[in-house]
């Protein structure tokens, strides 16, 4: 009988308990995301329908919650194998997926982005499926060269290329946040895996200053980051700076404690995606410096285990496996400092979610499914450990 069959009718003869730890604090941003989310979107509707409105957005964050759990356990019943064996083509599909967007009566238009997939009455933001694909196929290819990481033409170029198409089509969207995260990702599971120093830094220079020259050729862009350097000034408070000063005012009216769980005014219509991508601005007017600092440490902890767990599979000879641990680890970690620092004004603009905490289907769905790779990695860890195979 195959792992695959074991697994599914849990007759395995080694057959380990679940991580607690990765699964309390998902379980715990979830909760506290579901509150928040439901505070935020309080304000939606107004009169007769205030009830119904409110209620709806939260019916719909818990439908997306129930879709992504689903997925992550299904996730983690595939074994690690499966996704090596076809990682090349997980990366085929992730341009195909970013293709289909710009067909017409497929991809759908919101607020000039084109970034969904319309199946149904549902949407698909492709661009979050992308960031799971892209680390599958980026921690197998280290793994297939790892004896060229020293090269450029074999362990970096045959990367390159279809990252380069990737991040083209995110651009074309456009998703300047995704595009920066699947490029950390990329890049930090290239580097974990052993890519020689002068080629992670020379690529990095000519990738930040692509990005600094993209901003600058693209005005609405440059806007934001001068918005950013002065958001009282009164050529960009009621424009670009408006969300980040707002989202400030939130910061400071929470102090230590908050205003109290239901007590924000920013989120009163006054702050924009108060309940997506400014979501840890209202956290932090109702739950104040302390409520921020408690999600804060609830990420650190999950994002310390996701690099413990990949370490561990590393000791096993695992590296597959550990890149993938560790490739979760470092998303996370570049959204939650790029979300938290945009919020916080210590960061540019630009629309990412808060994992596991914001509004947001796709969000969830991808953030989920790469927590059941994760707990997949840990479990044939343990089943490793305990003499079994994988």
């Amino acid at each position: 009988m195959s792992q695959w069959d074991d697994d599914w009718d849990g007759t395995s003869s080694a057959v380990p308990g679940l991580n607690w730890e990765v699964l309390l604090c998902v379980a715990a941003l979830l909760a506290f995301g579901t509150v928040m989310v439901f505070s935020a979107t309080s304000s939606i509707g107004s009169g007769a329908s205030f009830a119904q409105a409110n209620m709806g957005e939260l019916r719909r964050h818990l439908t997306s919650i129930a879709v992504a759990l689903c997925a992550g356990a299904v996730v983690y019943r595939v074994p690690l194998s499966f996704w090596l064996r076809y990682s090349n083509w997980i990366g085929v599909a992730c341009l195909l997926l970013l293709c289909l967007i710009f067909v017409p009566g497929v991809g759908k238009s919101v607020n000039g982005a084109r970034r969904w997939i319309a199946l149904g009455g549902f949407s698909i933001q492709v661009s979050e499926l992308v960031k799971v694909g892209a680390l599958i196929f980026a921690a197998a290819f280290t793994v297939k060269q790892q004896n060229f990481m020293h090269s450029f033409s074999k362990g970096f170029l045959p990367i390159a290329l279809p990252v380069l198409c990737i991040a083209y089509l995110l651009m074309q969207q456009p998703d300047l946040g995704a595009t920066v995260v699947i490029a950390a990702e990329t890049m930090g599971v290239l580097f974990l895996g052993g890519l020689a120093l002068q080629i992670f830094f020379s690529v990095g220079a000519v990738v930040v200053a692509g990005v600094a020259l993209m901003i600058y050729w693209t005005p609405w862009r440059l806007s934001r980051v001068l918005a950013y350097l002065d958001p009282w000034s009164k050529d960009y408070v009621l424009g670009q700076s408006y969300q980040l000063s707002h989202s400030l005012i939130a910061f400071g009216r929470g102090e230590l404690f908050g205003v109290g769980l239901g007590g924000s005014v920013e989120k009163l219509n006054y702050l924009p995606e108060a309940h997506t991508d400014f979501i840890m601005a209202v956290i932090a007017e109702e739950t104040g410096f302390c409520g921020v600092i408690l999600v804060l440490f609830i990420f650190y902890w999950l994002i310390r285990r996701a690099f413990e767990i990949g370490r561990q599979s590393i000791k096993l000879e695992r590296y597959f496996a550990g890149l993938l641990a560790q490739g979760v680890g470092l998303w996370y970690g570049v959204q939650v400092i790029i979300n938290v620092g945009v919020a916080s004004g210590a960061l540019p603009t630009k629309g990412l979610t808060l994992p596991f905490v914001s509004f947001g289907g796709s969000a969830l769905l991808s953030s989920m499914i790469a927590i059941g790779l994760l707990m997949r990695v840990d479990r044939e860890n343990k089943i490793l450990m305990r003499g079994g195979q994988v």
